[in-house]
């Protein structure tokens, strides 16, 4: 019998490459094929940068803000607030907004309220008009050019300090104005946005309970980039800038909510989240609705990134962390999401990567059944990643319709 020489140390039995482990250290053994090792990088790079994404940068933000918030200046003060609602056919609903505007808890002779009717073929301007008494001015464009050519040409016509962009669909809370021109007392800000509450009616939709908890999420980010410096765009139902800081926008432009303030940002003006500002909308009841929105959404951030390049730089952009993460990453949701599905594929038959997959095909399938329930559910395990889907097929649409420049600035009512 052979025996090791003293000191020596018996040679170990070679370990089986088959189902155990998994992971980055399966990655790093040695005798892997160079295929085998794309694979693995390339599934665990994609699994991180979606991590990252949507679970390892809302909680980098936040620990960020509770470690070192910006203060700061939020005096009681009285400036003239301009109020411009740009609206288009929005004859159904003019009125009741007007109404809701005249009702804020703000004093009237430094309130302002401007409409611009964007080449309506309704009784929009009509109706407008009869509130001219009460001090609401009236603009009436005969040709349909989209909101940011209206407000392109409004702003400068504005009397207030402050300018407040409006929908008509929404409505604001009484005392949403006093706290958004709050954050004004403090000179380096050069916008602030409000918080979009959305109120329910009744039953909810699978689509209806997943955008609910897509905003709740959205606007912790939002929250916390606000505390640390600045908020990469706002809500466009409800944001505010100092007149004198407005410059033209080009009048395609989709995204005005995401592209003035972030050119605030570049002269060196904050943009904050004021929670305190509540606008209230309707959560979209069926998933054409929100996807129509969020195409258009989506596509107007391919716009921006293609036009302002500086906001990806880290040179030009103090965000750029924020815009990077917030936004650039989640347009590489479907190309990393579908990589991640084919390198599990590839890599199936070991134990772990077994289970990724399964896990995979179970968030499908309850995607698929989302979709297909038609009354009224509130299961995260079903609205979630119903939304996560339909965003991301929606991202996907608004990439093509960007390419082919089929995405138009004019916004097509879906719903109600």
């Amino acid at each position: 019998m052979h025996l090791p020489p003293p000191g020596s140390h018996p040679t170990a039995p070679p370990q089986s490459s088959g189902n155990r482990g998994g992971g980055l250290q399966f990655i790093a053994r040695r005798g892997r094929r160079p295929d085998e090792v794309a694979t693995l990088t390339l599934f665990w790079i994609s699994v991180l940068l979606i991590g990252y994404s949507q679970v390892g940068y809302p909680i980098l933000i936040r620990a960020w803000a509770a470690r070192r918030p910006r203060p700061d200046d939020r005096r009681e003060s009285d400036p003239s607030v301009s109020v411009l609602v740009v609206a288009h056919n929005e004859a159904a609903r003019i009125e009741g907004r007007i109404a809701n505007l005249l009702q804020l808890d703000y004093p009237p002779e430094r309130l302002e309220i401007v409409v611009g009717s964007d080449g309506s073929t309704d009784d929009t301007a009509a109706l407008a008009r009869s509130y001219e008494r009460a001090g609401v001015r009236v603009f009436a464009f005969h040709r349909r050019r989209g909101k940011t050519a209206v407000l392109n040409e409004l702003v400068p016509r504005c009397r207030g300090e402050i300018v407040v962009f409006a929908d008509a669909r929404q409505r604001f809370e009484a005392g949403a104005l006093r706290a958004l021109v709050r954050r004004f007392a403090d000179g380096r800000v050069g916008a602030a946005g409000g918080e979009l509450v959305l109120a329910r009616d009744g039953g909810t939709t699978a689509v209806a309970a997943g955008v609910g908890i897509y905003w709740r999420f959205e606007k912790s980010i939002r929250l916390s980039e606000s505390l640390v410096d600045s908020t990469v765009g706002a809500t466009g139902a409800i944001y505010a800038i100092r007149r004198d800081l407005f410059d033209p926008i080009p009048d395609d432009t989709i995204l005005d909510d995401v592209l003035i303030p972030m050119r605030l940002v570049r002269q060196g003006y904050r943009v904050v989240f004021e929670p305190g500002a509540i606008a209230y909308d309707r959560p979209a009841s069926v998933a054409r609705e929100e996807f129509v929105r969020k195409v258009r959404t989506i596509a107007g951030n391919f716009q921006l990134f293609a036009r302002e390049r500086w906001m990806m730089s880290p040179f030009e952009n103090r965000l750029w962390i924020q815009t990077l993460s917030h936004k650039g990453l989640r347009l590489l949701g479907p190309f990393l999401l579908i990589l991640v599905l084919l390198t599990n594929l590839l890599l199936a038959r070991r134990a772990f990567y077994d289970w990724t997959l399964v896990a995979q095909a179970l968030f499908y399938v309850s995607a698929l059944f989302g979709r297909l329930v038609g009354p009224a559910r509130k299961i995260p395990l079903i609205a979630v990643p119903y939304t996560i889907c339909l965003l991301n097929w929606a991202t996907i649409v608004a990439f093509l319709h960007f390419l082919g420049g089929r995405q138009r600035v004019t916004w097509q009512r879906v719903g109600v």
